[in-house]
């Protein structure tokens, strides 16, 4: 029963993700922490991260996590399934009628008022994960609750991957290894 239950989960996400892995992230939230209540918020930011940091798209990976959590393989396989499914078939069907009715301005126009609705999804999504990232959760939005290490890194992977156009990858390698460099700074002084 739980594999069709995360097979449903995964479907709903996978039929209302437009715009891209980044934009299903309010959506995988929303049904794994808020309805579910499968991971915690920190979780979901570790989802994310573990997301990014494996190949394949963002959604799919979290599908995988997820369904592997709650249920081990078939979980996976069902989550998995139903987060891919959606986007086959409307990629199918999409494809046929664009290469049809591309030249429409119609069609061109609905595209275009889409873009900012995508863009804000993704902006909601990244907001959730940096309050969560640097204070836990948004109660305990306060200067005293702040990690200002979080914020510095923060900026300066902001400042590699915009100014520097440092690949992404290593963006996260060089963090997690600052982030492992500070933490263990105070046991090598005192030692």
């Amino acid at each position: 029963m739980i594999c069709l239950e995360l097979f449903w989960c995964f479907l709903k996400v996978g039929l209302f993700s437009f715009g891209g892995g980044y934009a299903s992230m309010p959506l995988i939230q929303e049904q794994v922490v808020s309805s579910h209540g499968w991971l915690s918020m920190g979780e979901f930011t570790d989802l994310v991260t573990i997301s990014q940091m494996t190949p394949g798209p963002i959604a799919i990976n979290s599908a995988t996590f997820v369904g592997i959590k709650i249920a081990g393989i078939p979980g996976a396989l069902a989550a998995t399934t139903g987060c891919i499914l959606p986007a086959c078939v409307i990629v199918m069907l999409i494809a046929k009628l664009y290469l049809k009715y591309r030249s429409m301005n119609m069609l061109q126009g609905i595209l275009a008022s889409l873009r900012p609705a995508v863009v804000a999804m993704i902006a909601s999504a990244g907001i959730s994960m940096l309050i969560t990232a640097v204070w836990g959760s948004v109660e305990q939005i306060s200067l005293g609750n702040t990690d200002w290490i979080l914020v510095v890194l923060f900026l300066v992977c902001i400042v590699l991957l915009r100014r520097f156009k440092m690949n992404p990858i290593l963006v996260m390698v060089l963090a997690g290894v600052a982030k492992a460099g500070i933490a263990l700074m105070p046991k090598i002084f005192v030692t």
